[in-house]
């Protein structure tokens, strides 16, 4: 997994955990992602530098809006490619991790394609 990409994991990580726990600390990523507390913090405080996270005096973690649109572009490419996966006949855990992959590394004229495919109902032009 490059730079790129992990950050990429740990900002969708946070958006997600967000949205079902109100507030981010780093220790729920620890849990979450199942990483040690030194990798979390180094990577928190590469995100910080590089304007994507804040963090209060309180541990609280929050998206930037720049933060946030990457971990909500990541997330909408993630759900969708599970999803073609998993009706195409693939298992939810093999698709799901298939889709962590592949978010990442998919073009964005790829990605179009299989969000114009899927919105048509799988029906090849």
């Amino acid at each position: 997994m490059n730079t790129h990409e992990s950050a990429e994991n740990y900002l969708e990580t946070i958006l997600i955990l967000h949205n079902r726990l109100g507030s981010v600390r780093s220790v729920d990523i620890v849990n979450e992602l199942s990483f040690t507390r030194p990798s979390v913090s180094v990577a928190m405080k590469k995100l910080r530098e590089g304007g994507q996270i804040n963090m209060d005096k309180g541990g609280r973690i929050t998206l930037t809006e720049s933060g946030l649109k990457t971990a909500r572009r990541v997330l909408e490419r993630h759900t969708l490619i599970a999803g073609f996966l998993t009706s195409l006949g693939v298992d939810e855990k093999t698709a799901a991790q298939d889709a962590c992959r592949i978010e990442h590394v998919i073009s964005e004229q790829s990605y179009e394609r299989i969000l114009d495919f899927v919105s048509k109902g799988f029906k090849a032009e």
